[in-house]
Parts: C-alpha cells; sequence; structure tokens
C-alpha cells in the first residue's frame, strides 16, 4: 500500500512489523530519491523500449506488396494478419510482463522483453515461409508489448510528484506515438530494394538503445526494499533493520500475480470505462494502417512510399498535443496555487485533457471555467477522413484531417493514462496491463475488419460509423470528473490514492 508521504511500501511481504520505523531509518532503498540524472536515463529507456516496440507494429504496413510477392499471399486479410498478430502480442503480453514486473521488478522485465523484441525482429528478416513470418510477429509482439505496461509504473516508482509524473508519461506517450507513424514510411521506402529491409531498418534503428536499456536500475520499491534487508541480514546488519530482518516473501503465487489484471478490470469501474474508451481510439488507429491504402493506394494510385507520407499530418498533430497538456499543466498549477476551487481537485489535473479530444468538449465550460482550445477531436477527424475523399478533392487535404486525428488520439491518452496511474498508483502496472489488452483486441479485430467494412460501407461511411461510436464514448471522461471522486473512495485498490478532495 501507500505511506502518507506519496512512497510505496513493500505489498509482497509477508509480515512487515514496524515497517515504517524500519523505512524512516534508511532510505537509501527508495527509488523516488534517485539523482535526476538517473531519473532522467530511466525515462529516456522508457522512451526507447516503447518507440522501438511501437514502430515494429506498423513496419510491415509500407512493404504488403513487397511481401504479397515473395511469399505470393493473394489475399488481403491475410496480409492484415502481420499486424493483427503483433498485435494480439499485445494481448498477451500485458498479461504476462505488467504484474510480473511487480513481484520480480521492473529492471528484468524491460531488459528481456527489448532483447527479444531485437531478436525476433531480425528473425523476421530469415523467415523461410509466410507462416514462419507471421508465427515471428506474434512473438514480437509479445515482447514489444511489455514496456506499454510496465512504463507507467516504472515512471511512478520514481516520480512521487504528480505534476512531474504526468509530464514525463505525457512526453513518452508523445514520443513514442511516433513509432507507428514512421513504420509504414521507412518500409514504404526501403521494401521495393527487398522485403526484408523493413525488418533490417527496426533492428538497426533498436540496436543503439541496448545500452540505455541494459544499465537502467531496479526501481521498483518492493524489490528494493527486500534487497536492502538481505543485505543487512549478509552483512550482519538486521539488528538495525527495525525488526524486519526476518521478513520473508511470499510464495510466488501464479493465480494472484497473473489474474490481478483481470480481477481489476471486472471490479473497477474506472478501469472498465477507460479500457473502453482507450480501446476504441487504439483501434481506430491501427486500423489507420489498413484503411490509409484502401483510400491512398487503391483509390487515389499512389505509391507505397507517397501514401506512407500521409501519416506525417497525424504525427504533427501528436506533437501539437504535447503543446496542449503543456500550457494546460501549466494553467492548472497556477490555478492551484493561486486557490482557485477547481484546481483543488487533483481528479482535474488529467480529465480535462482527455475531455478536449472529445466532440463533447464545450459542455467542459459547465463543469470547469478553464478557458481551453477545444478544437481538437477525434470524431471531427473520422468525418473529415470520410467525406474529403473524392477524387475531385487532392489527397493532401485528405491527410490534413490527421492532424485533429493525431491531437484528439493523444489527448485520450494523455488525460485516461495518467488517470489511470494517479488512481492505481500501486496496481499501476497490472491496471495499465487490463487496459492495454482490452485495447490490443480492439485493435487485432478492427483491423481485420478493414476490408469488408469498406467494402460493404464504402470510403464515406465506415469512417462515419465509428465516428458516431466515438461521439457517444466521448462522455466517458465527462462521467469521470462528476462521479470519479466517489468510484475512487469506493475502490479497494485506491483506498491508500491520495484522493480528490471534494
Amino acid at each position: 500500500m501507500a505511506s502518507t508521504d506519496g512512497t510505496t511500501t513493500p505489498t509482497m511481504l509477508e509480515k512487515a512489523p514496524a515497517p515504517l520505523e524500519a523505512l524512516s531509518l534508511d532510505k537509501s532503498w527508495d527509488p523516488t530519491k534517485l539523482s535526476w540524472q538517473r531519473k532522467a536515463h530511466v525515462v529516456f529507456a522508457g522512451f526507447t523500449c516503447t518507440f522501438n516496440g511501437n514502430m515494429g507494429s506498423s513496419m510491415p504496413s509500407g512493404a504488403l506488396d513487397a511481401i504479397a510477392d515473395e511469399f505470393h499471399v493473394s489475399q488481403k486479410i491475410h496480409l492484415t494478419l502481420l499486424n493483427s498478430l503483433y498485435m494480439i502480442g499485445y494481448v498477451l503480453g500485458p498479461l504476462i510482463f505488467g504484474p510480473l514486473s511487480e513481484y520480480i521488478g521492473r529492471r528484468p522485465v524491460m531488459i528481456g522483453t527489448f532483447l527479444g523484441y531485437l531478436v525476433f525482429t531480425l528473425a523476421c528478416s530469415a523467415a523461410p515461409t509466410y507462416g514462419a513470418l507471421l508465427a515471428l510477429r506474434l512473438l514480437c509482439g509479445i515482447n514489444a508489448a511489455a514496456p506499454t505496461t510496465v512504463i507507467s509504473g516504472l515512471y511512478a516508482d520514481i516520480l512521487d510528484n504528480p505534476s512531474q509524473r504526468g509530464f514525463a508519461l505525457s512526453t513518452y506517450m508523445t514520443v513514442t506515438t511516433f513509432g507507428p507513424m514512421i513504420g509504414p514510411i521507412i518500409s514504404g521506402y526501403s521494401s521495393p530494394v527487398s522485403w526484408r529491409w523493413p525488418f533490417w531498418a527496426a533492428g538497426l534503428i533498436a540496436a543503439p538503445g541496448l545500452p540505455i536499456v541494459l544499465t537502467i536500475p531496479e526501481t521498483f520499491a518492493p524489490v528494493l526494499y527486500n534487497k536492502m534487508i538481505k543485505e543487512r541480514i549478509k552483512t550482519g546488519g538486521g539488528g538495525h533493520t527495525g525488526g524486519c530482518a526476518s521478513t520473508e516473501l511470499q510464495p510466488f503465487n501464479v493465480r494472484k500475480i497473473f489474474l490481478r489484471p483481470m480481477t481489476l478490470l471486472v471490479t473497477e469501474p474506472i478501469l472498465f470505462s477507460t479500457a473502453i474508451y482507450l480501446a476504441l481510439a487504439y483501434s481506430v488507429f491501427y486500423l489507420l494502417f489498413q484503411a490509409y491504402p484502401i483510400v491512398y493506394q487503391d483509390f487515389y494510385g499512389l505509391a507505397p512510399g507517397p501514401a506512407a507520407l500521409a501519416y506525417l499530418p497525424v504525427a504533427l498533430g501528436v506533437v501539437l498535443s504535447m503543446v496542449v497538456f503543456y500550457v494546460f499543466n501549466n494553467y492548472y498549477n497556477r490555478s492551484a496555487r493561486a486557490g482557485k476551487s477547481w484546481a483543488q481537485r487533483e481528479i482535474n489535473r488529467r480529465l480535462p485533457i482527455a475531455c478536449i479530444a472529445s466532440p463533447w468538449c464545450a459542455t467542459l465550460f459547465s463543469l470547469l471555467t478553464v478557458p481551453l482550445l477545444t478544437t481538437a477531436s477525434m470524431t471531427i477527424s473520422l468525418f473529415w477522413l470520410g467525406w474529403t475523399t473524392f477524387r475531385t478533392i487532392s489527397p493532401i487535404v485528405v491527410s490534413l484531417g490527421g492532424i485533429l486525428w493525431g491531437v484528439g488520439f493523444q489527448l485520450i491518452f494523455m488525460g485516461m493514462s495518467n488517470y489511470l496511474t494517479d488512481v492505481f498508483r500501486q496496481h499501476s502496472a497490472s491496471a495499465q496491463a487490463a487496459s492495454s489488452m482490452t485495447r490490443s483486441i480492439g485493435a487485432v479485430v478492427l483491423p481485420l475488419a478493414a476490408p469488408a467494412m469498406y467494402g460493404d460501407l464504402g470510403l464515406h461511411w465506415a469512417p462515419s460509423l465509428l465516428a458516431f461510436i466515438a461521439l457517444a464514448m466521448g462522455l466517458i471522461p465527462f462521467a469521470f470528473i462528476r462521479y470519479g471522486d466517489a468510484l475512487a473512495k469506493r475502490s479497494r485498490y485506491a483506498q491508500a490514492v491520495d484522493l480528490p478532495k471534494e
């Protein structure tokens, strides 16, 4: 559970007599006491792992023609499996690595999975058959999924200040979202040389990050605490641990450790609602990697390389979202210091950011007196994609709607993911694992339906259907602003969190 000073005490201990007295004697194990250089190292290692893993998720998107020719694949749905099986790895990986990081620590999980991603990505380039390539893509995805669930806990371990933690997580999300945008561009221009080159390129980009990842410190407080206790016992200093020297670890409980994400998902309304909303955004994001080739290659007749440039406006929107976040975060901090009533509720640090991305953002003015720019909307961008796709309209104009998508998509994740970390601080890795699993299921299923959806509904109504769904889901962050306090207080897993004040 969390202590009153915001640090976490070791929940994996079976019995800890007078733990607070022991911790007060020696805080050398406390990860929040790391130097700012070491904290920056940990943050950047998180960027490195997730940027590469996310880039790998979309890497084949610009190389589909070359891969189809090499392995004689004729059906588009079979090519869709290259990305979908990778995303199935994002379903399985979080269920393993999120809870595991809360038992053995963050460091071994981060290092092991980054090495696994690099090895299996390079192995893809040597796949002898299409079936082998698909199997290797699944293994890549399982390893690449680990950072998406561990990073929130990793940053929560070292950054106990909500403002710093939120800024780090939001910067991390902005940097790592560039990965899927860059993947199709790299493969679009490299695949004409060889279908293997996109995978070689992914390996060459990931390799320089090895020293950064291999040298990260352990940050999970219970693991560090127990390491300190064992060292005290080994050196004969157990008597100075406040009676904790004889503490023993609980046995490795597979059911308790690995079922925790599912337990949280089905018992916590905050987590369930957030996971569903993020699943919609994430599913549509990966649908774009199937929809854009249909629009820009099949409809407008562009080559894979130029067609992949349509992702650049989305990347620009991601950058702009960081500006919006930074402006709002500074405004919130100034308002809190000035004693403004709306800023005294910690819940308002996160959720208004997600509200900006919602088409219902104008309603925010009836809830909070915050002068926010509300031009970005995931819903508007989907209607834009649907109703500007005509031969009389330049594909450049169509692609500009991606700016709104990039802003809206990123703000939803900045607001809602930070909110989950704040609410489930001690169990944030498991909460993020449940959320990641849910949205990854959507990212597997919806792209598989893209060819049929565009075939049945057409270029205009296929994205419009998704826009109407986004319109309804956009109410979720507003509901949390109104009812989130009460839900968090009734939560078994948020009891020790510094809950918002009424």
